[in-house]
């Protein structure tokens, strides 16, 4: 498909950490890649600072979770100074602005999270009373569930400000997401990928999703070709969990959707934020039932654990 003849040049919005300019990068290669008249000079990547960028001293859930990498870059959608907005799916609330939409998501990279560690090649192979640090709410329920033994500590900062705080000895551990790691070229920094049985991802972890205002019926064209239909089944799923457990950063909740052919198998996992519970469930069906499936698992989850399962977060 070539270039709508309305679209001289093409601006894509991103927030400005390495990871973030490596995925607004991948899409401007698929770009070009999918329309041979487009040149690389007609596609700009801008770069917008969030909210989320700018809150580097204190936990981003005394903010008000998701939201905080995604308003800045929307506003600007909105004003018509980008065309598009790059962002991990797993930062993307559920609830979009009016005007706005996911009209694109990329081939879902590794979902698992990676187990980063001079002194161990495990989260099983800590030794007791080892400092973990991770700034996310989900994988720091999921340690204190699996290993109550450890020390959590917040760790904020993007992939290389974590890894340097790693080295510094600030923690004996920490994760970061597989996916990003391998699109920044840095997969030799993983100690080991964790299992999903282990550690549940984010929802739609490793996805990269591309947003626009919904009467760009030209931009959303040109974007077509990049679409990855079975990643979308799976965010579906996982976003339909999410929207029925209301969750947002405050909140530790993990999916995985796979597909196998046409069947799609979504795992879920809401914790309570100490760690000391967790429930999960799971579902199997059609890919065409993938959002009713994932509802339906949202639903359950919501009310096995009851209004104050979450208190504290």
């Amino acid at each position: 498909m070539n270039p709508q003849p309305s679209i001289r040049a093409i601006r894509i919005g991103t927030r400005g950490s390495p990871l973030a300019l490596a995925q607004a990068e991948e899409v401007k290669t698929r770009l070009l890649a999918a329309h041979a008249d487009l040149t690389p000079e007609a596609v700009s990547i801008v770069v917008i600072a969030t909210t989320g960028d700018r809150i580097q001293n204190r936990p981003l859930k005394e903010f008000g979770g998701k939201g905080l990498f995604t308003k800045e870059i929307e506003e600007a959608l909105l004003a018509g100074e980008i065309h598009m907005a790059v962002h991990s799916m797993k930062d993307v609330p559920t609830e979009l602005p009016d005007g706005l939409g996911i009209v694109c998501l990329l081939p879902r990279e590794d979902p698992r999270d990676g187990f980063l560690s001079p002194i161990a090649d495990s989260l099983a192979a800590l030794p007791s009373g080892a400092i973990v640090g991770s700034s996310s709410l989900r994988r720091v329920a999921q340690v204190r569930h699996v290993r109550p033994d450890l020390q959590v500590v917040d760790f904020r900062g993007n992939v290389n400000t974590r890894m340097r705080k790693l080295s510094e000895g600030v923690a004996q551990a920490t994760f970061l997401a597989c996916a990003g790691l391998n699109r920044l070229g840095l997969a030799e920094r993983i100690t080991a990928p964790v299992p999903v049985d282990v550690m549940l991802p984010a929802v739609a972890q490793a996805v990269i999703g591309i947003e626009t205002r919904l009467d760009d019926a030209g931009i959303a064209d040109f974007l077509a070709p990049l679409h990855h239909l079975d990643t979308a089944h799976c965010v579906a799923a996982e976003r339909a969990l999410l929207a029925a457990l209301d969750g947002s950063c405050r909140t530790p909740i993990a999916a995985l959707a796979e597909l196998q052919d046409d069947s799609l198998t979504l795992r879920a996992q809401v914790l309570r934020v100490d760690g000391s519970e967790a429930l999960a469930t799971s579902r199997v069906g059609p890919v065409a039932d993938a959002a009713a499936m994932g509802h339906d698992a949202g639903e359950e989850l919501r009310g096995k654990a009851g209004p104050d399962f979450f208190a504290g977060a």
